[in-house]
């Protein structure tokens, strides 16, 4: 839960992967879940991007949606973005594992998935 030095993301550029409990660019930060919440918005998810030097801005590899329901709290609203989680998060690194990821600029593409932005 913090940003990472320019001299460590030089040497390890593309090679750090994070998952973020919200559909980036939206919420991002330490507190994704309170400012859903907060924002009243009726999906949220989670988001496996590149880290890069700013705060949850990196290359977005994939993401997942989650409904939020109107009587969720942070906890609950917590454990249901967790489950998708821990499902996309061992898919993208399998992605990368197997050569898959590549990149155009800031852009990420995966080999053989058609919309990995929610999905």
């Amino acid at each position: 839960m913090r940003l990472l030095s320019p001299f460590f993301l030089g040497k390890w550029a593309r090679r750090v992967v994070n998952i973020h409990p919200s559909l980036l660019p939206h919420f991002p930060g330490a507190h994704a879940h309170r400012d859903v919440l907060a924002s009243k918005t009726t999906i949220t998810g989670c988001t496996v991007h590149m880290v890069d030097e700013g705060m949850d801005t990196g290359s977005i590899l994939a993401q997942r949606p989650v409904p939020v329901f109107s009587d969720d709290n942070e906890v609950a609203l917590s454990e249901r973005v967790k489950i998708e989680e821990h499902r996309l998060y061992p898919r993208v690194l399998t992605w990368i594992a197997e050569g898959r990821v590549s990149f155009t600029g800031a852009d990420a593409s995966i080999e053989g998935v058609e919309d990995q932005r929610v999905g």
